[in-house]
């Protein structure tokens, strides 16, 4: 194998609906993160255009592709596919990345995430909020009690080790979603967050937890139109400082073998 095959070969998924502000400074952003990745915007029929900006950014950019669908259908069944679109390119990646487009997840981390995976030995890693370096800044009480709260509540019910179950930054490996069965994922909401992680631990893949602190949410247009001056768009947060990745220590909530009482 030559050097620029074994090279990785990231895909990043991008879902919108009504992110015209959003979908081109992302775009960017992921790309001067990732140089040699590419960026799969999926569109679920948004009505401000998202899906028509998103093809002129593919028309001139190759790194760019666009999934157009047909109305919103779940953040899950979006990236699902996603997923099978990735999984029958000719490019043939090698790691699938989901991510938000409204700057909540940084896109100065992946080159840390994508490490985790391709480096560190992990099926798959997550961009987690509750591991050193993590954190929830500029979150309000009750969101980090609802994330708390949906952490907890899929531990105890699922007896899932991980420490951040509802994150949606995560990198897989291809072999781990090629081996998944997707047809049997049936959340299509935020569910589907916890849902994917326990079927690839149930199945027996590793998993690594890399520290990112969420970004605050860029404004859509309809939260900041009546007080924004016409054509003017939201400006994303500035980059964040820091370590990517930090060295975790191998222990049960981040390296997952099957446990025997799972089922």
């Amino acid at each position: 194998m030559s050097a620029a095959d074994s090279r990785p070969r990231p895909l990043v998924l991008l879902p919108t609906y009504n992110e015209r502000d959003n979908v081109e400074p992302i775009t960017a952003a992921i790309l001067a993160a990732l140089p040699d990745a590419r960026v799969l915007i999926i569109d679920d029929g948004s009505p401000d255009g998202t899906g028509e900006l998103a093809d002129g950014l593919a028309a001139a950019d190759a790194r760019v592709h666009v999934l157009h669908r047909a109305a919103k259908e779940g953040l899950g069944r979006a990236y699902l596919a996603g997923i099978d679109w990735a999984l029958k390119h000719p490019h043939e990646f090698t790691h699938i990345i989901t991510m938000d487009a409204d700057f909540s997840h940084d896109p100065a981390y992946l080159p840390g995430l994508l490490a985790a995976v391709g480096e560190g030995g992990a099926d798959f890693a997550i961009g987690s909020r509750y591991v050193s370096g993590g954190g929830t800044r500029g979150w309000s009480l009750g969101r980090r009690l609802l994330s708390r709260g949906g952490g907890l509540y899929a531990r105890a019910l699922l007896g899932l080790g991980l420490r951040d179950p509802t994150a949606g930054f995560v990198c897989y490996g291809r072999a781990a979603l090629v081996a998944l069965d997707r047809a049997a994922v049936a959340a299509s909401g935020y569910g589907f967050q916890i849902e994917m992680k326990y079927r690839l631990v149930r199945a027996g893949r590793r998993a690594r937890a890399a520290d990112r602190v969420p970004r605050p949410r860029a404004r859509r247009v309809e939260d900041d139109a009546r007080d924004r001056p016409r054509g003017r768009r939201p400006v994303p947060p500035p980059p964040l400082s820091g370590p990517v990745l930090k060295d975790m220590p191998v222990s049960p909530c981040l390296i997952h073998p099957v446990p025997s009482d799972m089922f």
